[in-house]
C-alpha cells in the first residue's frame, strides 16, 4: 500500500481529531500539508531525496518523517500507529442508523472558531460520503467565538457560492448559521440575512443558568420563528471534556419539545462526546412528543465530521425513527422543510 504525502499528513491530522487530541497536536500535520500542496510534486521528491524539506515552512522533524516515508513508498509510521490505536469505531452500535445519514447539518470553520478552512471542512464531508454539509458559523453576538457580523457572513456566501461551483454537482454546501437564541427568543440575525440561508440552527450560548420559566419562554419563541430549522444542543450542558463540566440548563421540556413538534422544528442530537445533548431521558421525551430530529456534529474540525457515530448509537438504542431525523432525508426535501416560506 502506498499513500500521498499529502493524504498521509491529512490523514493523520483526520484521525487525532477524530480521537480529540488537542488542537495544537493536529495543527502542525494539517499546516505541513498545506505547504505541500503549495508546491509541485517532484519538487517535494527533490527536497526529500538532498535532505532540505524541513527549509520549508510548516515541516518539522515530525511531519518531515512522514513526507519521507510516504514518498519512499511506505506507509509513514505515524499513521499505521494511529490506525492501529484509534482507527477503529468510536462507539459500538449505531452503524445501521448511520447509513441512511445523508449529511450534516451543524459545523464550524476558521471563520468563527473552527480550526479548519471551508475547503477542508468539505473535502472531508465528501471522504466520509456526506451528500451536504451545513457551514453554520456563529453569529454576531457570540465575540468570544468570533462571530460573523451581517457583513462578514454576506462575504461567507460568497464563498459558499464559490465552493460548490468547484466541487460541482454530487455535493452541497448549505448556506446557514448556527444564530444565538437572545434572551428574549429572538434570532441574534437580520431578518434579510435569515432568509438567505438554507439552514438556521437556533441555540442558546448565554445565560444558560437563566430562571427556568424564562429560559422556557425564550425557547419557545425561538422554536416557534419560522426562520428556525433546529434547536441546537438544547440542555447547554458539558459532561467531559477539556473545557470542564457544566450542568443542564432548567426549562419545561414538555413545552420546548411540544412547541418544537408543532412548528416543524428538529431537535438536535449533538453527536459531540462532551455534550452528547439532549440526555437519554430528554432525548426520549422528544420522541415521545412526535419531534424531528438533526443528527449533527457540531464539528469544529474535520475529523469530528466522523463523531455522528455517537449520535447514530444514542438515536439507535434510544429508538429514534429514522425517517424523522430531517438529515436523512433527500437535499430537496431537505431545503423544502428548512424554507421559511413553507
Amino acid at each position: 500500500m502506498t499513500i500521498e504525502p499529502v493524504d498521509a499528513l491529512r490523514r493523520i491530522a483526520f484521525l487525532l481529531e477524530r480521537s480529540r487530541a488537542s488542537t495544537y497536536r493536529v495543527k502542525a500535520y494539517r499546516q505541513a500539508a498545506n505547504t505541500l500542496l503549495a508546491i509541485p510534486e517532484a519538487e517535494v521528491h527533490e527536497r526529500v531525496r538532498s535532505g532540505t524539506l524541513k527549509q520549508l515552512d510548516g515541516i518539522g522533524p515530525s511531519t518531515a518523517a512522514v513526507v519521507e516515508e510516504a514518498v519512499a513508498g511506505r506507509v509513514p509510521t505515524k499513521l499505521a500507529d494511529l490506525d492501529a490505536e484509534v482507527g477503529g469505531p468510536l462507539v459500538n452500535g449505531g452503524e445501521e442508523l448511520r447509513t441512511h445519514l445523508r449529511g450534516d447539518l451543524h459545523s464550524h470553520s476558521d471563520w468563527s472558531d473552527g480550526g479548519s478552512p471551508i475547503q477542508e471542512m468539505v473535502a472531508t464531508a465528501m471522504e466520509l460520503g456526506h451528500d451536504y454539509l451545513a457551514l453554520t458559523d456563529h453569529s454576531p453576538r457570540l465575540t468570544v467565538a468570533n462571530g460573523l457580523t451581517a457583513a462578514r457572513l454576506t462575504q461567507q456566501l460568497k464563498v459558499v457560492d464559490a465552493v460548490n461551483k468547484a466541487v460541482g454537482p454530487g455535493f452541497r454546501l448549505l448556506k446557514a448559521i448556527e444564530v444565538d437564541i437572545l434572551d428574549d427568543g429572538t434570532l441574534d440575525q437580520t431578518v434579510e440575512l435569515l432568509d438567505r440561508l438554507e439552514v438556521r440552527v437556533a441555540s442558546v450560548h448565554s445565560k444558560l443558568k437563566m430562571d427556568s420559566a424564562a429560559m422556557t419562554r425564550r425557547m419557545v419563541a425561538a422554536v416557534r420563528n419560522p426562520h428556525t430549522n433546529v434547536l441546537g444542543h438544547c440542555t447547554g450542558r458539558l459532561i467531559t471534556g477539556d473545557r470542564g463540566k457544566r450542568p443542564q440548563s432548567s426549562f419545561d421540556a414538555v413545552a420546548v419539545f411540544e412547541a418544537c413538534a408543532e412548528h416543524d422544528t428538529a431537535v438536535e442530537i449533538n453527536s459531540r462526546p462532551e455534550r452528547s445533548d439532549p440526555p437519554d431521558d430528554l432525548l426520549t421525551l422528544a420522541i415521545e412528543s412526535g419531534c424531528l430530529f438533526a443528527l449533527n456534529t457540531d464539528a469544529h474540525a474535520p475529523g469530528q465530521l466522523d463523531f455522528q457515530a455517537y449520535g447514530a448509537e444514542r438515536a439507535e438504542r434510544l429508538g429514534v425513527p429514522v425517517e424523522r431525523i430531517v438529515n436523512t432525508w433527500p437535499l430537496e426535501q431537505l431545503l423544502d422543510w428548512a424554507s421559511p416560506t413553507t
